[in-house]
């Protein structure tokens, strides 16, 4: 198995767990945070879906699918375009309500299916391309990558608590 297998793998997983974490809740339930000033199932699968878009698209040189499919207008936030979560108040949390589990799902799947497309025309040795030079070390493709993942993983398990509390 090649690397870029394991990680085509890991996103497929991250997209098994966003839709048991919203398949079938009622907009109500999707958007009441567990307590108050707390993160809803939306803006939980919104974040891990607006992060990976970005850092994805950031590091392929790709245009981000909120922008170039239309789910920032679908979604009408009311936050700047390139917004993706890091740092929000509990305000602009509250800000992240849906109508419908569709529209989280079709974003996270629409960005799945670029981040899947990348992967596949990736090489071995594209994972060794630095993609971010702001740190120490720069940060390299693979290390990006995997960091999205480890990202997901972790908000798209609160969701999952989440939909328990709720």
């Amino acid at each position: 198995m090649h690397a870029k297998d394991i990680l085509i793998d890991a996103y497929s997983r991250i997209q098994e767990e966003v839709h048991t974490a919203v398949d079938g809740l009622s907009p109500d339930r999707l958007n009441t945070p567990p307590a108050v000033g707390a993160n809803s199932i939306s803006w939980l699968i919104w974040h891990l879906t607006r992060v990976q878009d970005d850092h994805v698209a950031d590091a392929a040189g790709l245009e981000q699918v909120w922008l170039a499919e239309g789910w920032a207008d679908r979604f009408a936030l009311g936050l700047p375009d390139g917004d993706t979560g890091y740092g929000h108040t509990p305000e602009q949390v509250a800000q992240v309500r849906v109508d419908s589990g569709d529209l989280l799902l079709g974003y996270y799947d629409a960005v799945h299916e670029q981040t899947l497309g990348f992967l596949r025309g990736s090489a071995a040795k594209d994972l060794e391309r630095v993609v971010d030079e702001r740190w120490d070390p720069p940060v390299t493709l693979s290390v990006r990558l995997v960091s999205v993942v480890a990202d997901d993983l972790q908000h798209v398990g609160q969701a999952a608590y989440v939909r328990g509390l709720v």
